[in-house]
């Protein structure tokens, strides 16, 4: 569960750092523990900027300055999986074949079979615990047997289909071929959320893969609409290309986006995200009717901070019950439940 971004300027000799930039820190309620971008400047030569920390700690003006190139990923995390050394701040990068640049919202069920293959089969190093670096070189190693000096939209979209079959789990990917273009990919169940927008310019349209609309809507995109479940889109300077490569009988979102982590003004799959956790508390007062009925002894609702607030108007209101304010957080502390490690949270 953490936050990523991938663009693509109309206009080369822009700068996609300041867009990234801005997009990380929209996304921040996705992952607090690391913060990273790569770009990708003339000749394809990668320029990159990750640390452990808020993205207000990452970057520096400095910093930012030397984030060249019109193009780039940028991710936050939140440590599922691994560690939170710094080694595992994304994106992650692979030189071979053709520079890949890669950033990953979920966690892999299978993690264990594709270390092995990787390393028995594939011969790959893998120098983290991180299921994303796993994806990456998957990924890498699937475009690598094209033996291609260059590869083209169809052995990219071989390779994520390969990709497919290879990995299971929950996977919302964005990734950047140097001096190529963007791709953008979710797993076949639609398990985390990926949305596309368009920004029109002078120079022709700027693209936006991120892990919600918000980001989208903030930066003046427009069009924005869902990666669709095993859907995988290719961005270059000249097309946009996408085909659904995986279909699974089953779609299943995570239903914590919409208790939780998601943004409230953001909306996933067609869903807005404030409406849900208002029908959310809607179910919650019928569960109550329901249950207690005319016993019902409850003096006053009461949310925990800050994402139940939504839902317990509704519940206030739905049982005529007051809504008070009960507890207070300390704002300068950030997301407390994706803090690494029980005795911290």
């Amino acid at each position: 569960m953490c936050g990523i971004s991938a663009l693509l300027l109309a206009d080369q000799s822009a700068s996609a750092c300041p867009d990234l930039h801005e997009s990380l820190g929209l996304l921040q309620h996705r992952g607090q523990d690391a913060a990273g971008i790569v770009t990708s400047g003339p000749k394809g030569r990668l320029f990159q900027c990750k640390g452990n920390g808020m993205v207000r700690d990452v970057f520096s003006e400095t910093q930012l300055s030397g984030l060249i190139g019109s193009l780039g990923v940028g991710h936050v995390r939140y440590p599922t999986a691994g560690s939170s050394s710094i080694t595992e701040a994304q994106p992650f990068y692979v030189n071979s074949p053709y520079g890949i640049v890669f950033a990953h919202n979920g966690n892999l069920t299978n993690a264990g079979e594709l270390r092995v293959f990787l390393d028995k089969i594939a011969h790959r190093h893998i120098n983290t615990d991180s299921d994303s670096e796993l994806l990456l070189n998957v990924l890498a190693n699937n475009l690598q047997k094209t033996g291609k000096f260059r590869v083209n939209q169809e052995d990219i979209f071989t390779a994520i289909k390969d990709l497919y079959r290879q990995v299971r789990g929950a996977y919302a990917c964005v990734a950047m071929i140097a001096g190529y273009g963007i791709v953008g990919f979710r797993d076949p169940h639609g398990i985390r959320p990926l949305v596309l927008g368009r920004r029109k310019t002078v120079a022709g349209y700027d693209y936006m893969f991120a892990s919600e609309s918000v980001v989208l809507d903030s930066l003046g995109f427009t069009d924005v609409e869902d990666v669709k479940p095993g859907e995988a889109i290719i961005i270059t300077q000249d097309s946009l290309l996408r085909r659904v490569l995986a279909v699974s009988d089953r779609i299943a979102p995570c239903i914590f986006e919409y208790v939780y982590f998601a943004r409230q003004d953001s909306i996933m799959d067609g869903i807005s995200v404030y409406k849900a956790r208002l029908s959310m508390g809607e179910a919650l007062a019928d569960q109550v009717i329901k249950s207690m009925g005319s016993e019902m002894d409850i003096d006053v609702v009461i949310p925990v901070p800050d994402t139940s607030r939504v839902a317990a108007i509704q519940l206030s209101r739905n049982l005529n019950i007051p809504y008070r304010e009960g507890f207070n957080k300390n704002r300068y502390v950030g997301r407390t439940f994706i803090m690494p490690g029980q005795q911290t949270r």
